[in-house]
């Protein structure tokens, strides 16, 4: 598993509350929801890298 990095992130109350609403309709962690939000808008946008493949 890839290593990752921990840091806080302050958020309006009523974005937090509809991420935790989110999250729980998803069956994740609010972290994971969070990260998952993320990663698919970075995807969406073109600005995550590939991972590299192994042959």
């Amino acid at each position: 598993m890839a290593k990752k990095k921990a840091f806080a992130l302050r958020l309006d109350p009523e974005v937090l509350k509809a991420v935790e609403k989110w999250a729980a309709d998803e069956f994740r962690s609010t972290n994971g929801q969070l990260e998952w939000i993320i990663t698919q808008y970075l995807k969406k946008e073109g600005r995550l890298k590939k991972p590299k493949s192994n042959p």
